[in-house]
């Protein structure tokens, strides 16, 4: 077979591999999957294209550059996490105080099972210095909203301290759960029953303050 003849069977493969538009979902999984497995270092589009089986110049008709592929993973990520807060929060089968622990331990969960894919969600390679392109913050901010809508409804069920200021307490439950899952990634607490018992704690004091009031 001529070295045109290979083109051609290679550009008519990947397009039966990947018609109705499923390349760029395949590209995001495998780029995740890269991300948990090396880091972001591990990750380039030359790379990702030979994981997926598909030519280079096909990841840019998704991705202008390694920046906007690292984006549309970390915004995959939060809807992933969204879609577990939904989950959580709509449970009505579980006591409301129930599901604010299930809260709790999830995200705790959710950052330990996905170390890499966390720090690009939270970390300064995206958002220090404003480097998060639009798309990004249009899935980010939403699900802090989203928690922020959660809070206040916690705050009028008596699960959490209603005297507050909802965006601030939304805040500091927020900053409370990051400390504790950067305390787990970077390995300071590594005993998994140390992180239970920490967030177990967390969940206790807030609970205990809205009883207080």
């Amino acid at each position: 077979m001529s070295r045109l003849d290979q083109e051609k069977h290679y550009k008519m493969t990947t397009k039966n591999k990947y018609h109705h538009g499923d390349l760029r979902p395949s590209l995001l999984d495998a780029a995740t999957e890269t991300i948990k497995e090396g880091g972001v270092e591990a990750l380039s589009l030359r790379k990702l294209a030979e994981k997926v089986g598909v030519s280079r110049t096909a990841t840019y008709h998704h991705f202008k550059d390694k920046h906007d592929l690292l984006c549309a993973v970390a915004a995959q990520g939060f809807v992933t996490w969204r879609e577990i807060e939904q989950e959580i929060f709509n449970n009505a089968n579980v006591a409301i105080n129930e599901r604010y622990r299930q809260f709790v331990f999830r995200y705790i969960d959710f950052a330990a099972n996905n170390p890499a894919l966390y720090d690009l969600m939270f970390g300064s390679t995206l958002w220090k210095h404003d480097k998060s392109n639009q798309d990004l913050r249009d899935v980010a901010y939403p699900v802090f909203q989203h928690q922020v809508e959660m809070t206040k409804t916690w705050q009028e069920n008596g699960i959490l301290p209603e005297g507050e200021n909802t965006l601030r307490l939304a805040q500091v439950t927020w900053g409370t759960m990051h400390g504790i899952a950067r305390l787990l990634i970077d390995g300071v607490y590594a005993d998994a029953s140390s992180i239970e018992e920490m967030c177990e704690c967390a969940v206790n004091v807030f609970l205990s303050a809205a009883n207080r009031q």
